[in-house]
């Protein structure tokens, strides 16, 4: 696929999404109309993202896991899991956020010059866990999106800001069902990619992979503390936002921080 051509199509079909979602929100348009639309839109969008992931991220040396490669794909991973979710759960209002930073991360990648750096040998076994690891993190992007939704939606409960975004949004005992449902999905994810980075990483100070390990493990703490918080004290509201939101960033600090560092800063 040529992507000069692809690209700025791709990226106007995201944020033709986008605006879908915000006239919806507006009461421009009925909210069910605007989130067909936006979905429609969405949808080409992500097929010619997963094509252009496909071409930036395969390679004869190896799967190239540059950290611009790394975010495309981790943006695509997103919406095309926010769209499939969409069909059963009333998530489709995380757009707002999502379909920008798909299309900011597909642009990234597509503009930035080719690396040789992070190459991943094709059909060893690690790509178990390379590819459990970008599910997880795919997942907690979207459950931090319904977390900030959420944290929103409460702040204007309680300020009783009726309208507008707050109007069309499920209520909040239902947004929280879904948070909690995307972080177990998640913390399986996450569990899964730790197991099998003990098992099939080798010598992960040689690698520089320990730090990576340490932040990961300290994110999986934080997520299993607010699961177990949720179900054994009735965890809810802030501190499930603030938890979320937390394992989050460490997540984004165990995976891109380092791969800043080493790729760029460092030059390995």
């Amino acid at each position: 696929m040529n992507q000069i051509v692809a690209l700025p199509i791709a990226v106007i079909l995201y944020n033709a999404a986008l605006i879908a979602l915000v006239v919806g929100f507006r009461g421009l348009m009925p909210m069910r109309r605007a989130e067909h639309l936006a979905i429609l839109l969405a949808v080409p969008a992500s097929l010619i993202h997963a094509v252009l992931v496909w071409q930036n991220l395969y390679t004869a040396a190896g799967i190239n896991l540059a950290v611009v490669n790394a975010a495309s794909l981790v943006g695509w991973l997103t919406g095309i899991t926010l769209l499939i979710a969409s069909l059963r759960q009333p998530v489709i209002s995380l757009g707002v956020v999502i379909f920008p930073l798909a299309a900011l991360t597909l642009a990234l990648a597509s503009l930035s010059a080719p690396s040789t750096q992070a190459l991943v040998p094709i059909g060893a076994a690690v790509d178990i866990h390379v590819i459990s690891s970008v599910l997880a993190y795919s997942i907690f992007a979207l459950a931090s999106a319904q977390a900030l939704l959420l944290a929103w939606q409460d702040h204007a409960l309680r300020r009783r800001h009726p309208g507008g975004l707050l109007g069309v949004l499920p209520p909040l005992q239902v947004m929280e069902a879904l948070l909690f449902q995307l972080l177990i999905v998640g913390f399986i994810l996450l569990s899964f990619a730790l197991l099998t980075g003990w098992l099939f990483v080798d010598n992960l100070l040689a690698q520089d992979l320990v730090h990576k390990t340490v932040i990961s493990g300290l994110a999986w703490i934080v997520f299993a503390a607010v699961l177990v918080g949720r179900y054994f004290a009735g965890w809810r509201g802030r501190t499930a936002v603030r938890g979320t939101l937390g394992g989050f960033l460490l997540l984004a600090l165990a995976y891109f921080g380092s791969k800043v560092v080493l790729e760029l800063i460092l030059g390995r």
